[in-house]
């Protein structure tokens, strides 16, 4: 629970920023200058047949005075509960063409997957009843079977080699991709990190040496990558690469729904070009899931997989992609499970992973060699980031991500609707549908899933989406605790931070799980000596909780949850659990290494006091609210109780990977043949009054409370033929996965205003606009301007984090890194100083300067060409 936000698998503005909490409006009253029109007689001396007279003249004029300005309306106030919307119709269109035509001609108001071909695009802008937002957390990228050297059935594999995925690197151009497969609407990637992020701009120049080093170099990679083949036996026979005589083939799996069908066509051409045989899978996201993400790596089903991911929120720390993306501590699905690290690099990406480090500037060198050393590790290659756009028709408004677009945000049930409207029906389509089966604690992690499990459910916090900072969602404030000197900042008022000198953890502490006898260890069991931690955090959550927030089923809200969340967290990674499961080991191990206890202060209302020696640099992310949402979707005590009773009889499993070695199904509890097994399991559960963990949940659960849920839980099935259940805004109705149809409806005993989220403005990014001398004397300093502004007008200084330039020679290599200095809202400035200019050669150099925001994590760019002469 207390991982870094993940990315989800994908197929791949209208919620704005939040700079205030919510209160009551301010009625005013000021003065204001009008116009008025007044028309007054005046005297006149005229001339009439030689004479002088004097007569009245009427004149109108327009005079300024002062006047009271009416005070302005207080809005009406918001009756609605939960979600604007009565209906939500989502079905199944992998066709983005199909899509927008299907929105111009009224058939459904909104695509829910991002769009990123320049022509599609172009429909859309052209079209009088269309609008779209766009998001910048796609990315691309090609995922290597790392398995090996041998598959199973004797066939060499060659991406078992580090060397040979790390010359992929140099096989590939980045920009030939960005620019004339996606046609200008992606930026080359290199890295780990999203080149939309704060933590690339803030290690620019480490990222940048590696954008070098990395570049298009095909003559490189096919030296290196025969120099590999050779040393593993292979032969190049008439310029086909073979093994014992047969031709090595190379299986890549290509996903047909957007652009990546191009690119994996590319790589193909790539692959053959220096002598592979290659065959191409072409298959859909639901096609290709049961091989890249079920498949057994050691069988060799694929070689590479043309991946696509969306951060669904802007990340704060991008420190723990290294061990998502590179190590088994990523994923519980055979691939990552099958992946073999350096042990430095595998070091590295877990302290990143639980901010193992001290300093800001420890961090920086931590995550400079994590770099280093993922790029020669390459389990994966990173092509592109995309900035695809998510068309609707006018007058839909819904709350999008800046990383995550409309199906990455979290807000988006909360706030679509009609403009003007309250209640109805709309319909949404989206590339896929139900891909893999839903549970809370192993189900789907596609973002085509999880777009609509978000809809059902909820966390202790929403991220807001143009900064990542948490906001408040149940619970009401925190209190955050570290220990002097460790790099952890401020931004909101809804908690306060404080340093201190020692935190100590206190001897009735829960820090660990007991499976056997299926009881909290606490610190005093556990340690001979009091133990330390390098934060503190506690949360308050409202008095009437248990009394207003429920489940769809009707059962309402219980510490009985809580505990149940607790339990989970450490239960199914232990050898003695009834449910154990090795896929949970290696996130587990990452989790306890920063995990020091935790304290259940009071239950009503409800506090917790959690202690830990992992941190973030944001106070805000520095909290453990432990509501009851798991990593796969919302989950009761009740519904996850017939889940743990099939997982522990071995009739289905909650992960792919245990399903896979039991080969038993992959349990759902939306859809398929396992909702029969949990049906047997609620008859059981009903007859015996079984309470899960009971020596621990007994104390909050009663043999009544038990009884009343499992008949909520029974009548929500026999009503709608499933056992999904959360506490989100909206309840799944029905689901037809044959059809391609999910039907969701607003749950009326939602307890928040509709317009609770109503209270963001648009992104503030920066507009950057770099400006001085085109020719430079070599040896003489340089002055250059940064102008930065918002929708026109200046950027204040004060929310301008850094403004940092990178100077690149004629053979674009890094020469300089420097900061710009504020001189006035919206207007920087740097000098290249003697020494600078007297490094480069004559020529043509490029200056490129990057602006970082507190108010939005998407920093500002722009670039310009100088020449130096002696």
């Amino acid at each position: 629970m207390f991982k870094k936000i993940l990315p989800l698998i994908v197929a791949l503005l209208a919620l704005p920023l939040a700079l205030a909490a919510c209160s009551e409006p301010q009625v005013m009253e000021v003065t204001r200058v009008i116009q008025e029109t007044i028309t007054e007689t005046i005297t006149e001396e005229v001339v009439v047949d030689g004479e002088t007279q004097i007569v009245e003249v009427e004149v109108t004029r327009v005079i300024e005075v002062e006047a009271e300005a009416p005070a302005p309306e207080a809005p009406a106030p918001v009756d609605r509960m939960g979600a604007w919307v009565d209906t939500l119709v989502v079905v199944e269109e992998p066709s983005a063409d199909g899509a927008v035509s299907r929105l111009d001609a009224g058939d459904i108001d909104l695509y829910a997957f991002g769009i990123a071909v320049p022509e599609t695009i172009s429909r859309i802008e052209s079209a009088a009843n269309l609008r779209y937002v766009r998001a910048y957390g796609n990315y691309d990228e090609f995922s290597f079977n790392t398995f090996g050297p041998f598959f199973e059935d004797g066939r060499l594999n060659p991406f078992s080699n580090p060397r040979i995925r790390e010359a992929m690197n140099w096989l590939i151009d980045r920009e030939f991709i960005g620019q004339e497969i996606y046609g200008g609407a992606a930026v080359p990637r290199y890295t780990v990190l999203n080149t939309v992020s704060n933590d690339y701009a803030l290690l620019a120049d480490v990222v940048r040496a590696v954008e070098l080093q990395y570049a298009h170099n095909p003559e490189q990679a096919a030296e290196v990558i025969a120099e590999e083949m050779e040393g593993m036996g292979a032969e190049l026979v008439n310029g086909v690469w073979s093994y014992e005589g047969d031709p090595l083939e190379i299986s890549i799996l290509i996903r047909t729904e957007d652009t990546r069908l191009q690119t994996g066509d590319y790589l193909g051409n790539l692959l053959e070009d220096i002598g592979f045989t290659v065959v191409r899978d072409y298959r859909t996201a639901a096609d290709a899931s049961p091989i890249w993400l079920q498949g057994n790596p050691a069988d060799g089903l694929m070689h590479i997989y043309t991946g696509g991911w969306v951060s669904t929120v802007v990340s704060r720390d991008l420190g723990g992609n290294f061990a998502f993306f590179y190590t088994d501590m990523g994923l519980a699905f055979p691939l990552w499970q099958a992946y073999e690290n350096d042990p430095e690099f595998y070091d590295l990406a877990q302290r990143l992973d639980n901010n193992d480090f001290r300093t800001v500037e420890e961090r920086a060198e931590l995550m400079a060699r994590a770099l280093e050393l993922s790029m020669q590790e390459s389990q994966r290659i990173f092509v592109v980031d995309r900035a695809p756009v998510f068309p609707m028709r006018e007058g839909i408004s819904v709350a999008s991500d800046l990383s995550g677009g409309v199906n990455g945000s979290w807000l988006w049930a909360h706030t679509i609707r009609r403009d003007g409207e309250v209640g109805g029906s709309i319909r949404i389509a989206t590339a896929s549908i139900l891909t893999q089966p839903w549970n809370p604690l192993g189900g789907s992690n596609w973002v085509f899933d999880q777009m609509f499990i978000r809809a059902t459910t909820e966390a202790g916090h929403a991220p807001d989406p143009y900064t990542g900072l948490w906001w408040p969602n149940r619970f009401e404030r925190a209190e955050v605790f570290v220990e002097e000197g460790l790099p952890v900042g401020i931004t909101h008022d809804w908690l306060t931070l404080e340093f201190v000198d020692r935190i100590e953890v206190p001897d009735d502490a829960w820090v660990d799980w007991d499976a056997v006898e299926q009881r909290f260890l606490t610190a005093g069991e556990v340690y001979t000596e009091t133990q330390t931690a390098l934060t503190r955090n506690v949360v308050y959550y409202p008095e009437d909780l248990f009394d207003t927030v429920t489940y769809h089923d009707g059962s309402p809200l219980s510490m009985a949850d809580f505990v149940m969340g607790m339990i989970l967290t450490f239960d199914r990674a232990k050898e003695d659990s009834a449910i154990h499961d090795p896929a949970t080991v290696s996130a587990f191990n990452s989790f306890m290494a920063g995990f020091r206890g935790v304290r259940v202060l009071s239950e009503s209302p409800l506090v917790f006091e959690t202690y830990r020696d992992n941190f973030t640099l944001d106070a805000e992310q520095n909290i453990n609210t432990w509501f009851p949402t798991y990593g796969f979707g919302p989950g009761a005590w009740h519904n996850l109780a017939i889940g743990i009773l099939a997982d522990a009889n071995e009739q289905a499993a909650f992960t792919l990977a245990k399903a896979g070695n039991l080969e038993v199904e992959h349990l759902s509890y939306l859809a398929g043949p396992t909702l029969e097994v949990l049906s047997e399991q609620l008859a059981f559960a009903q007859e015996e009054g079984y309470i899960p963990y009971e020596p621990t949940m007994g104390q909050y659960v009663t043999a009544e409370d038990a009884a009343a849920r499992y008949s909520n839980l029974a009548e929500w099935h026999r009503t709608r033929g499933h056992y999904w259940i959360g506490t989100g805004p909206f309840y799944i109705e029905r689901a037809f996965p044959v059809e391609g149809t999910l039907i969701l409806q607003r749950y009326p005993a939602y307890p928040d205003a509709a317009d609770k989220w109503d209270r963001f403005a648009a992104p503030p990014i920066p507009q950057v606009e770099l400006d001085g001398p085109t020719r430079v004397t070599i040896g003489d300093s340089a002055t250059f301007d940064v102008f930065i502004e918002f929708e026109g007008q200046p950027y204040p200084a004060d929310d301008i984090r850094e403004v940092k330039y990178l100077v690149l020679d004629a053979t674009n290599s890094l020469v300089a890194v420097g900061e710009a200095m504020a001189e006035s809202d919206g207007v920087w400035s740097f000098t290249l100083d003697e020494d600078v200019t007297a490094a480069l050669e004559a020529g043509s150099n490029r200056l490129e300067v990057v602006a970082v925001s507190y108010l939005i994590a998407f920093p500002g760019t722009d670039s310009l060409l100088f020449v130096t002469a002696p």
